[in-house]
């Protein structure tokens, strides 16, 4: 089993009573909110193993591996998270407009708000980014049919006559 399973078994353990997995969850986000605040304190690009990792930032391996699951996706080259293990060297050389970014698409108010970005983006280009993925999942529906308008498939017949018609 790859390290990525052994944290999604984890994580994601249908048998956890509520109180269980409130209590990882809870656990989980205290250590992450302290791991981004170091590394968006930091400029240079960190990399090593998940070992190496886990003792810099002070958190348990596996909270390490749901991290590096989390940022992946926010990383100029993702690492190979499917099948690493404790000796694969990962980076975490991060975009920092799509961490934003991806932060906002996962709610994690904790930690776009952390005062580590005001120097890495203006105000202005956080807002614009936070507008940007707020309508990125906002659902626009188009302009309902008539029966008697034209049908849209362009075949000059009024929509109740050609792809309106029902069987």
């Amino acid at each position: 089993m790859t390290l990525l399973e052994q944290w999604r078994g984890t994580a994601y353990n249908e048998k956890l009573g509520k109180d269980e997995y409130n209590r990882l969850w809870n656990h989980y986000f205290k250590l992450e909110k302290g791991f981004y605040e170091s590394l968006l304190s930091d400029p240079s690009v960190v990399s090593g193993t998940i070992p190496e990792l886990s003792e810099k930032y002070g958190i348990e391996k596996m909270i390490m591996v749901g991290i590096i699951d989390g940022i992946n996706d926010s990383l100029k080259t993702p690492n190979p998270i499917e099948t690493m293990d404790e000796e694969t060297v990962l980076s975490l050389d991060y975009d920092k407009e799509k961490l934003y970014y991806n932060m906002v698409g996962a709610k994690a108010e904790w930690l776009y708000t952390l005062p580590q970005w005001d120097e890495l983006l203006t105000e202005e280009r956080r807002k614009e980014l936070y507008k940007e993925q707020k309508s990125s999942t906002t659902i626009v529906k188009g302009k309902k049919i008539g029966r008697n308008d034209p049908c849209p498939c362009g075949s000059g017949k009024k929509y109740k006559n050609c792809c309106g018609r029902t069987a």
